[in-house]
């Protein structure tokens, strides 16, 4: 007579349990390999395969870390020359310690050519993420301001919901801000509206005339440091009859020149005002964001998260008063910032 259903027992249930040793299996203990404080710098030491290769790319970063950047970079490329094609993760880890190492030793742009192609082989947003921290801090050693607000633009359409992105984002425009000075237009430029030189008593206009300030005289006339007084007289006013016109044309072209001068510079003026109106809204709105998400954040950390929470904060709270918005502006872009993130009003502004 077969069992009923539901009442099979394996035989294994009956079988006695096996003897438990000290290391927590039924054989010997199995123990774990030891390794000595910064094993890793000495190439001996290394090994071969993977043990190898991970004791390789451990120097390179040790020595990035000691700030020996040529050292770094000449064990990261030994390391991705042995690199098997389809340890992906560690060969994107080496490139973006050489791209990092020649960013310090200001080769930027062989930086930036490793970053690209890291992005172009990227196939998940942390791949992204990666290649944009790398972009953005080769830019910060360049120095460019707008490339640097473009990679947190892209980093923020991946992590909308990080404050220190925002963060890094509005010290971005204020960098941009600080270096938005009025255009100096100069007054008329002589060297650029009229090319004029003096020299052996010669007026020389734009437009290629040129006027000798020298009088004519006859062959025979003799010129000498006993000349009369009359004689000088006449000379001078044959200067100032002959170059009277151009002289009249000169002034009349600067006047000219100077009142499109005033006008290019009012209407330049206007433009860097309200570009710079701009650039500060943006910086205090990316404020305002980081603020609001640490501040949601903040009921959720503890300890060290905690305090650099409340730090971040106070330094946000400083930069805002810093850009110099009244009130009414500030409770404004508040209110905006917390309906376009979804951030519920209850939190404090």
């Amino acid at each position: 007579m077969e069992p009923l259903l539901g009442w099979q027992f394996e035989d294994s249930l009956f079988a006695p349990s096996r003897e438990r040793g000290p290391g927590g299996g039924a054989g010997p203990p199995c123990g774990a390999k030891h390794c000595e404080p910064r094993w890793f710098r000495s190439e001996a030491d290394g090994g071969e395969g993977a043990w190898g290769l991970t004791a390789s790319k451990f120097r390179a970063d040790w020595a990035y870390r000691q700030q020996e950047f040529e050292k770094a970079l000449h064990e990261y490329s030994n390391c991705l020359l042995v690199l098997p094609p389809s340890n992906i993760a560690m060969r994107r880890d080496v490139q973006e310690g050489q791209a990092r190492c020649l960013c310090r030793l200001g080769r930027h742009k062989e930086a930036l050519d490793i970053a690209e192609k890291l992005r172009n082989g990227a196939t998940n947003t942390d791949h992204l993420t990666t290649v944009l921290n790398l972009q953005f801090a080769i830019y910060q050693g360049l120095e460019n301001v707008e490339e640097k607000i473009t990679c947190l633009q892209q980093l923020i359409c991946l992590h909308p919901f990080n404050p220190w992105y925002w963060k890094l984002l509005a010290e971005a425009y204020m960098s941009l801000l600080q270096s938005l000075s009025p255009l100096v237009i100069p007054e008329t430029n002589l060297n650029q509206s009229e090319e004029v030189s003096v020299s052996d008593s010669s007026f020389k206009t734009s437009a290629g005339r040129e006027i000798n300030l020298q009088p004519h005289r006859s062959d025979g006339q003799k010129e000498g440091p006993w000349s009369s007084l009359a004689t000088e007289t006449k000379r001078e006013n044959a200067v100032t009859c002959s170059s009277s016109q151009a002289v009249k044309e000169f002034l009349c072209t600067s006047e000219e020149l100077e009142r499109m001068d005033k006008g290019k510079r009012a209407a330049s003026e206007s433009w860097e005002q309200n570009k710079s109106k701009r650039v500060g809204i943006k910086a205090c709105g990316s404020l305002i964001r980081a603020r609001l998400l640490l501040q949601l954040t903040q009921l959720q950390q503890s300890s060290f998260a905690l305090e650099n929470n409340i730090k971040g904060q106070k330094e946000i709270d400083d930069k805002v008063a810093r850009l110099g918005f009244n009130e009414n502006s500030l409770l404004l872009m508040t209110k905006e910032q917390k309906e376009a993130s979804e951030i519920p009003t209850l939190l404090s502004v």
